[in-house]
């Protein structure tokens, strides 16, 4: 014996040809401290980061997905496919390392969507005491 199951005529009809939005996602990367005092230029990051991204797994493979641009002294990253935060902090990372800045300059969260290069604080109480 066989069982026939049928569907309630209420149910809601499913849509599967609908295409996804494209989601733009914009990453900032707040380089006006280094930038002012002239140890960091953001162009030359810019095209440091044009080189490294990788998408599906290929340097320099940008194409319309991934737009980066200089901004004064910012770096802005406009997506419409999923890119990490943290993928990014990485790559800022490397960048400060290559150039030797790693040891002055720190990359910090400021909001949801942006970085910014920090130095770090130098504490010389400690010189002062002895």
């Amino acid at each position: 014996s066989y069982l026939s199951v049928s569907l309630p005529s209420d149910m809601a009809p499913t849509n599967r040809s609908r295409k996804s939005k494209k989601v733009l996602t914009k990453y900032i990367l707040d380089c006006t401290h280094p930038a002012e005092d002239k140890i960091l230029d953001p162009a030359e990051f810019a095209t440091f980061l044009n080189e490294k991204v990788k998408v599906s797994g290929k340097t320099g493979n940008l194409g319309n997905n991934v737009i980066i641009t200089k901004e004064n002294n910012n770096v802005s990253l406009t997506t419409d496919i999923p890119i990490s935060k943290r993928y990014l902090k990485y790559l800022a990372k490397k960048y400060l390392k290559k150039q030797n800045l790693r040891d002055w300059l720190r990359v910090v969260a400021s909001n949801k969507n942006s970085f910014e290069l920090r130095y770090f604080q130098v504490d010389n109480t400690e010189e002062d005491e002895e």
